[in-house]
């Protein structure tokens, strides 16, 4: 088995967890096994309490894990199903050590950040190998080399890597290269120091990749390299690329970077037919069609924090040959303006999830708007539940229809709190998590979509359509098209005379991949290229 360790230095936000989830794409269509993780050095257990404008979004897995942004780079790179042993922190690690503290498991030792907690994090490295048996294993570690919350990561992977041997371990640092203006030039020293923090604890790296805004010429990486103690050619470029992160595999392929993992490990393995992959980004970058659709959400100023989602819209709208334009929308702009101002020319409107009353009413406005309009709209998850809000109040005619997250004195809480949530005390890793089943109703829209009677999707929610309102709601027209298989639980909902109205309580985004887009994006992207712009 071989191992791989991804770290980034000079600065954070470099793109280390893309470089890591493409060179698994690489290695995968060279016929590899493989399986990437993320260490994460920050203190929280998981990311499930932090902030979307502080962390991005929260990516949960088929388990219920809820894990950094970056797994999900790795399982839409990749064709691997994740699982909670992919994503480690800090917390996690000190939380899992102080408990065998307690329990007496160390024997009255002193417990010290060496070995204890450097063997915690090892021993994670031996679970993932042992329990998914992959030919390599890719270990991101977060934050920026220099950080004193990762010296303890950089310490084990250091250890490891001396203990599985030279052939078997590969360190990859992926540095920026800035150009500064006034000298006109690349300069190499901030690269030079990163790589002296690693080799100043013992590692070593073997393939460095140069974040540049300009191309990174053989002179520089020939300076790199007599610095940094590396042969001229394990210097690579990997430069912003112009139209999709889905090209990153492929500059690192032309960089000879599979080459050189599958060399310096010792790996025989065939060269990658990358065709599909090739012919999928030829459709992000030159399509035939194109459609715009808006994004509604109360996290519109921050990227990261839908990013799952803007990534399923890309491979829908690939699939279709078509470049759907995100046009992003803060829904508290819409409570100002009103939904026409920001909604006009758009051919679709797509609210996602969210936590919290802010913004909730503009979300309201801009479903009204996609249904008495006749504009495709999904939901997704919160987007479902104002789908239902919306629904209560202008077409059953309950003017105070909220849900008891918003408003707890309603008088018609069509959404409210699972009941098995009511005596949640603890907030981290308590949701409603991970794959659950759900049953689809022939002759239905989510049936036409899915070609299934039955399905498995992610989910990652407190509150849950209010079953004691369902027998008026539907019979005032809201069809509700998905159930949990005891039926006490509304999945999906749709309207009838409507192009497009498909609502969710679960997180699709999270299962789309590029050359497998998921239906409800599939179908939403057609009907919006469908739509007529008014």
């Amino acid at each position: 088995m071989k191992y791989i360790f991804v770290t980034g230095g000079v600065v954070s936000s470099l793109g280390k967890g893309l470089a890591a989830a493409s060179l698994g794409t690489l290695l995968e269509h060279r016929g590899l096994k493989v399986i990437l993780q993320k260490f994460d050095p920050y203190l929280n257990i998981d990311p499930g309490t932090m902030n979307p404008f502080e962390h991005g979004e929260v990516y949960v897995l088929d388990d219920g894990a809820e894990t950094d942004l970056d797994l999900g780079h790795y399982e839409r790179f990749t064709s691997t199903n994740l699982s909670r042993l992919n994503n480690l922190t800090s917390g996690r690690v000190y939380e899992s050590v102080l408990a065998k503290e307690r329990r007496g498991a160390y024997l009255g030792h002193t417990v010290q950040v060496i070995p204890h907690v450097t063997n915690e994090i090892k021993d994670r490295i031996r679970q993932v190998a042992r329990e998914m048996r992959p030919d390599v294993i890719i270990t991101e570690i977060g934050g920026t080399v220099g950080d004193i919350e990762g010296l303890p990561f950089l310490e084990a992977i250091r250890q490891f890597g001396q203990e599985v041997g030279r052939d078997n371990a590969l360190f990859i640092h992926v540095t920026l290269v800035p150009y500064i203006k006034a000298a006109g030039e690349l300069k190499t020293k901030p690269t030079q120091q990163s790589i002296a923090k690693l080799r100043e604890i013992g590692i070593f790296p073997g393939v460095i990749i140069c974040r540049a805004e300009r191309p990174v010429e053989q002179d520089v990486r020939d300076k790199i390299a007599l610095f940094c103690n590396v042969a001229p050619e394990n210097v690579i470029e990997c430069a912003d690329v112009k139209h999709t992160i889905y090209e990153v595999p492929l500059k690192l392929h032309e960089e000879k970077l599979d080459d050189l993992a599958c060399n310096l490990l010792k790996i025989e393995a065939p060269q990658p037919d990358l065709s599909r992959w090739r012919k999928f980004v030829q459709h992000i970058i030159s399509p035939s069609r194109h459609v715009r659709v808006a994004v509604v959400g109360k996290y519109i100023e921050l990227q990261d924090a839908y990013k799952s989602i803007y990534e399923a819209i890309i491979h829908a709208g690939a699939a279709h040959d078509a470049r759907v334009e995100v046009v992003r929308i803060d829904a508290e702009e819409i409570e100002k303006a009103g939904a026409a101002a920001h909604l006009t020319g758009l051919q679709g409107i797509l609210v996602p999830g969210g936590f919290g009353d802010r913004g909730t009413e503009g979300k309201i406005k801009a479903c009204q708007y996609a249904r008495e309009n006749k504009i495709p709209y999904f939901g997704i998850c919160l987007g479902m539940q104002i789908a239902v809000i919306e629904f209560a109040r202008n077409v059953v005619g309950w003017t105070d229809a909220n849900s008891t997250e918003f408003n707890k004195n309603t008088a018609h809480p069509v959404i409210s709190l699972l009941e098995e949530q009511k005596h949640v005390t603890q907030k981290g890793g308590s949701m409603r998590l991970g794959t659950w089943v759900t049953d689809l109703v022939p002759g239905t829209k989510a049936f036409d979509l899915y070609h299934s009677a039955t399905i498995t999707e992610r989910h990652r929610h407190r509150y849950e359509f209010n079953s004691e309102f369902k027998e008026e709601l539907e019979g005032a027209g809201l069809v509700i098209s998905g159930s949990s298989p005891d039926g006490l639980l509304a999945e999906m909902v749709e309207l009838n005379d409507h192009p497009f109205f498909v609502a969710c309580q679960f997180h699709p985004e999270f299962l789309s991949k590029p050359n497998h887009p998921h239906p409800i994006f599939y179908g939403f992207v057609k009907a919006a290229m469908n739509q007529q712009v008014v």
